[in-house]
């Protein structure tokens, strides 16, 4: 399994296998299949309602816990200091985990900076070997490290061809931080797999759509958690090594960027209302 190094050293799989929207009913066979087939990463989320179905698949899979690399998120509801602290014991007790590979502030929004002062002291106590943030724009993370003490190891943005995150990768990259995406196929909104520069670069290496998708943004440095339910197409979407995107696929794919995300409007004002007030707890 190819990897990246965090800042602080930690080396993290530059694939994995993400859970969001998988149904409780779904998580364990899905995790299981994926661990079964190479999957090193799991990546999900308090907001997920899933921790638990993850970390049965986990102790079920026989695997040594070194070898895997866990992520989950606090959610904006937890954002104080101690409910942040108690929202992680919370996500370590379902996951039923010693210590959490990544923990991601999932969102911008609320008091982030004392969750973040959180998420710090657990780091510091070797609760957690990496902490980083989600969906942070590029002026509100540099805000958030520039007055902290322990620089973000990860920003997971919404990454795909028709939103590329161009200036956020450069900007990431020259603070050693490393870019993640999220919907790395858009979600298939806008026809992302019948797209015909997409098809057409898929057909002359003899692979998917979504092989090239995931190679592409391999490439250029972006560690990806593409989420399947079907066993087949996990396993197609970890078989993205063995071809390189040539400098004039990488060309072509880059004239789809349309600087938005096709998923939704982080500066609507109803968007970020909704996503900041929203509770996953009583």
């Amino acid at each position: 399994m190819k990897e990246v190094r965090l800042n602080n050293g930690v080396m993290m799989p530059a694939i994995g296998y993400g859970v969001y929207q998988i149904p409780q009913s779904e998580t364990e066979r899905c995790v299981t299949d994926a661990l079964e087939l190479g999957y090193r990463m799991i990546d999900t989320a308090a907001s997920y309602f899933n921790e638990e179905q993850v970390g049965r698949a986990i102790r079920h899979s026989g695997l040594k816990r070194e070898e895997l690399f866990v992520t989950t998120k606090l959610w904006v509801q937890d954002y104080e200091f101690d409910d942040a602290l108690r929202a992680f014991d919370r996500s370590m007790k379902l996951l039923g985990l010693d210590y959490l590979d990544l923990y991601l502030l999932h969102k911008p929004y609320g008091n982030y900076y004392a969750s973040w002062r959180a998420a710090e002291r657990l780091y510091k106590e070797g609760r957690i070997r990496a902490i980083g943030v989600t969906s942070f724009s590029d002026e509100r993370l540099q805000d958030l490290f520039l007055h902290n003490e322990v620089k973000p190891a990860v920003n997971q943005i919404e990454t795909n061809p028709f939103f590329q995150q161009q200036a956020s990768n450069a900007f990431l990259r020259s603070e050693g931080i490393q870019h993640e995406a999220w919907a790395p196929f858009a979600e298939g909104k806008d026809g992302l797999f019948a797209h015909p520069v997409l098809q057409s670069i898929a057909a002359r290496h003899g692979k998917t759509v979504g092989q090239v998708v995931l190679r592409w943004l391999n490439q250029r440095g972006v560690v990806v958690i593409p989420k399947s339910v079907r066993r087949e197409r996990m396993a197609e979407n970890l078989d993205i090594y063995g071809f390189t995107l040539t400098d004039a696929d990488m060309a072509a794919i880059a004239t789809l960027d349309r600087g938005r995300s096709p998923i939704y409007d982080d500066q609507d004002l109803a968007t970020v209302k909704g996503i900041g007030t929203y509770k996953i707890h009583d």
